[in-house]
């Protein structure tokens, strides 16, 4: 059973916390890792791509000369695709990229990342987020005393207006719940700050 350190926001020790093998420490699947992503990143494309074709684009279905006796190629309209101007043969159409993957896929997923992470020493764990200003400034501050850098990705369970008006202004640093974790946000970023709170939780809801 992993045992991390338990941190307050002036980057002390206050306590330790014992979380799940099953979660923490268990075997890393990169090929399942590698599905999570690219189907995460799949289901984020607009889909909204779009060429005309022949019959879309703009131009008379008049046929330009007269078959025989001119000397010149034989053609029924301005819109073929032959022409300059005319439409796009087999062009992308919108539609829909998303991916399906099964549920016990994904956590799998998510178990073997925070797995990786927490290995690598990804993962900094905050007894809590209880800022004393809503100002940006204080919890920059809090950032550079924890060494997180500026590709955070912070985890914590339950509402907090202070830490929510603090973050939402620093470019690199997203703000989640225990809950809407998914395998490419804990890949994506350089540090994770989880509240033990939300460690406690995944360790509990993904064994």
């Amino acid at each position: 059973m992993p045992t991390v350190d338990v941190v307050d926001l002036s980057n002390r020790k206050v306590e330790e916390l014992d979380l799940a093998d099953s979660v923490f420490a268990a075997p890393v699947n990169e090929n399942l890792i590698y599905q999570a992503v690219v189907a995460y990143r799949a289901a984020r494309r607009a889909g909204t791509h779009k060429v005309k074709g022949r019959a879309e684009v703009r131009g008379s279905g008049r046929k330009p000369w007269r078959q025989k006796g001119t000397g010149r190629a034989r053609i029924g309209s301005n819109r073929s695709p032959l022409r300059r101007g005319g439409g796009t043969v087999h062009g992308p159409q919108p539609r829909d990229h998303s991916q399906k993957l099964p549920r016990k896929m994904l956590l799998g997923a998510l178990r073997s990342a925070l797995s990786a992470r927490l290995q690598d020493s990804g993962i900094v764990v905050v007894r809590d987020f209880e800022l004393a200003s809503h100002k940006t400034r204080a919890f920059l501050g809090a950032l550079e005393t924890l060494g997180a850098g500026r590709s955070v990705l912070v985890v914590a369970n339950g509402p907090n207006r202070n830490l929510r008006l603090s973050s939402r202004n620093l470019q690199g640093v997203r703000v989640v719940s225990s809950y809407d974790l998914h395998p490419y946000s804990v890949l994506k970023y350089g540090c994770i700050l989880m509240s033990a709170e939300a460690a406690r939780k995944c360790s509990e809801v993904l064994a």
